[in-house]
């Protein structure tokens, strides 16, 4: 949700950055028009354009067709119905399309595939539908599901490899539509638009729209792209919006909005499916959004094109900034390079003040005392305690296996992130909690920490931390010649 305050203006200079950068895209892209635009703490707080002299002047509230952004709203759709409990993200898409599948005469191997899997481009499906080229083409040439899958829909194996596919979003938003009762944009804007107050955003274009343009790679000619009706691939890029409204998308995005999607969700989908490879990976995918690296952070949200426009919508969470580019020309421009320009011009020009420091109001001593030192085997780790009763736990030097941990009422506490995602961290004691008969809480001294089953004890292989395996009875000692032998 946006703040209600009045947004910070941009300092001159960064203004200028920032339509130099548009300028520049617009020139070396050959692009007919480009529209930029900057979301800092949840508001837009700059938009800029360039277009060819003579033609439209396009603005924050010009529509232009988003391609594969359209994604991460039917993705926004799916985790809605798992949060009411209407699926589960691991249920085979088959539990809840039965009918509709077997009615098209689809492949049974299609219903196999999980929610999940679909949402992460995990299913192995095929990635475009079936001839002739779905983007160029009606989307009433496939008026059944069994005309967007084929004879051959399979690919991959299910839950085995990233395979990026549009017919698998076809597929998701046949499953809104099924457990709505309704056509996936009359629930897209019933659920999501217009509680954003995203007017400007459509399923068809709405005046004033923007063109689409073909230019000639090797001239500086043009020819018009036509537009298409999707039809059973319009979940997988059919939407048309303006700056204006991603930016309400993007503050969205970034911290929740609970007549929507809660932020707690929305984390969820901009966690990567699959382990990135290496750590100097530089992109990856979650559930309906994709993360990059680039300019040294990393960014979520997603790109888009389809025959004659251009886009990308990037997020910096750690910054509160995003930048969203928009143009229709077919290919050329590199929007998602500006895109993530945007974000680093201000963020350089004008780096995020950090909030002051204040300690803690009310403190519980037990916790205090769980800080500092603790080993795991002989690697040394800090707790720290945080506000509301939140711990992080990271190693003493260097990497390592580092978490921030959430209270929970039974008082263990959860692993929200790193290596210890979902594990539980608990304070194992020598007597459990009790209470006396005057209502006084009392516990035993502290043992260990388990987390996960990892033992964490205040000194190295400590024989009071019940540390699994057999300690070598004479502790620790200096060795000898003998002892190398």
């Amino acid at each position: 949700m946006t703040d209600t305050a009045p947004p910070a203006e941009l300092l001159p200079a960064t203004r200028r950055a920032l339509f130099h950068r548009i300028a520049v895209g617009q020139a070396e892209g050959r692009a007919p028009s480009l529209v930029g635009a900057v979301v800092r703490d949840g508001q837009l707080v700059w938009s800029g354009a360039r277009s060819a002299p003579g033609g439209p002047a396009p603005d924050a509230d010009t529509q232009y067709r988003i391609g594969s952004l359209t994604k991460t709203f039917v993705a926004v759709l799916v985790l809605r119905l798992r949060d009411e409990g209407l699926l589960d993200l691991a249920d085979p898409v088959r539990k809840h399309l039965a009918d509709p599948l077997a009615t098209a005469d689809v492949d049974p191997v299609i219903g196999d595939a999980t929610v999940a899997q679909l949402l992460a481009h995990l299913s192995g499906i095929a990635a475009e539908a079936r001839g002739p080229w779905w983007e160029r083409t009606p989307g009433d040439l496939r008026p059944e599901l069994s005309d967007v899958f084929g004879e051959r829909p399979q690919r991959h194996p299910a839950g085995r490899t990233f395979h990026y596919s549009n017919p698998g979003y076809a597929l998701l938003g046949a499953l809104v539509e099924q457990l709505r009762g309704a056509p996936w944009g009359e629930v897209l804007h019933r659920e999501v638009l217009a509680p954003l107050g995203m007017t400007r955003t459509s399923v068809t274009p709405q005046q004033p729209y923007a063109q689409g343009w073909a230019v000639h790679p090797w001239a500086d000619v043009v020819q018009r792209e036509a537009v298409e009706e999707m039809g059973r691939m319009g979940p997988a890029g059919q939407l048309w919006s303006t700056a204006a409204d991603l930016a309400r998308f993007a503050a969205f995005l970034a911290r929740g909005d609970d007549r929507v999607l809660s932020a707690a969700t929305l984390a969820e989908m901009r966690r990567p499916a699959t382990p990135p490879e290496g750590s100097a990976w530089d992109g990856s995918y979650g559930l309906g959004l994709q993360m990059a690296r680039r300019n040294g952070r990393l960014l979520f949200g997603h790109t888009g094109s389809m025959p004659g426009f251009l886009a990308t919508l990037w997020v910096s969470q750690d910054e509160g900034l995003a930048g969203i580019t928009l143009a229709n020309v077919t290919s050329g421009l590199f929007a998602s390079t500006i895109a993530a320009d945007l974000v680093r011009i201000v963020a350089e020009h004008e780096p995020p003040v950090p909030e002051p420091w204040s300690p803690l109001t009310d403190v519980d001593p037990e916790l205090l005392a769980l800080t500092g030192d603790w080993y795991w085997g002989t690697h040394a780790y800090v707790l720290r305690l945080n506000a509301e009763r939140w711990l992080e736990l990271g190693p003493l030097r260097g990497s390592g296996r580092g978490s921030r941990f959430r209270p929970e009422p039974d008082g263990t506490w959860t692993g929200l992130d790193g290596y210890h995602a979902g594990e539980t961290l608990r304070v194992v004691r020598t007597e459990p909690a009790a209470r006396t008969a005057d209502g006084v809480q009392t516990t035993g001294p502290t043992t260990h920490l388990d987390v996960g089953t990892f033992v964490f004890t205040r000194e190295p292989y400590e024989p009071s931390g019940v540390v699994p395996g057999t300690l070598d009875p004479a502790g620790w000692h200096g060795q000898t010649a003998a002892d190398q032998g």
